[in-house]
């Protein structure tokens, strides 16, 4: 008999044995809970969901209105921030909430044995790259972005140029990277699925791809699969109503300190 886990139900099915009717009993688990939105760190985790072929439950978390520092969420993120997940089939058959992407990629990756390597050596090569972005591609882009686009009004130049220049930086590591191979850790990994989201932005960071033929190539590449396309295609409709201009929405997003 199956064991039943928490938050799992129980289908029972008949099955012929030697003539007779046995029962059988088949674990039916939830999917997993996704607190998400439609941003570069959001679609990390539903590209990886659906390259899984993993069931999951869509919950939009608007932080434009102040969602994530909800008592409720702060108890799965405690750095309110998204995306974050439950998956109610953690180990051991018990629920797990875990937040920051790339410990969810890597969560994932172990869970399916999926797009993760399973020996050392390949996974310290994934993990280098899948760093990089977090350390490095996210961050400096966020950064780019913010004074590029949110905070253009200001026009503070020193910060504009700054982002702009290290955004050109990181490219150009990528490039040389990806001279000779496909994919950032030789094959597609968490790494690459990290990153996609981020370098289709590359306008609004203040790149030309034109000067970076091989990241060219290979966003070309990773928007070809389908998974990619619809985790990244995955909207909440409230999104496209947030008014970036809006003294709230702003205060909300970028004048948050300590609680």
């Amino acid at each position: 008999m199956a064991k039943k886990s928490k938050g799992a139900r129980k289908k029972v099915t008949k099955a012929k044995s030697q003539g007779k009717p046995k029962l059988k009993v088949v674990a039916l688990t939830k999917p997993i809970d996704l607190y998400y939105w439609p941003t570069p760190n959001g679609f990390k985790v539903s590209i990886m969901l659906e390259e899984c072929g993993l069931p999951y439950n869509l919950i939009p978390v608007n932080i434009s209105r102040g969602d994530q520092f909800k008592p409720e969420f702060l108890k799965i993120s405690p750095n309110n921030r998204m995306p974050a997940i439950v998956d109610h089939n953690g180990p051991g058959g018990k629920p797990i909430s875990i937040f920051e992407s790339g410990a969810i990629l890597q969560y994932l990756g172990r869970k399916t044995g999926k797009f993760y390597p399973q020996d050392e050596r390949g996974r310290v090569e994934v993990d280098q790259w899948l760093f990089f972005q977090m350390a490095n591609l996210g961050p400096k882009a966020g950064e780019a972005n913010h004074f590029r686009n949110y905070a253009a009004h200001e026009k503070q130049q020193y910060a504009i140029d700054r982002f702009t220049n290290e955004m050109n930086r990181i490219y150009g590591v990528m490039n040389k990277r990806l001279k000779d191979r496909e994919f950032l850790a030789g094959k597609y990994s968490i790494a690459d699925i990290a990153s996609i989201g981020w370098a289709t932005r590359f306008e609004r960071q203040g790149q030309d791809m034109n000067n970076f033929p091989n990241v060219r190539r290979w966003m070309d590449r990773l928007l070809a699969r389908p998974a990619v396309k619809h985790g990244i295609g995955l909207r909440v409709e409230e999104a496209s109503k947030v008014n970036m201009q809006d003294p709230n929405v702003r205060a909300v997003l970028f004048g948050q300190r300590a609680r």
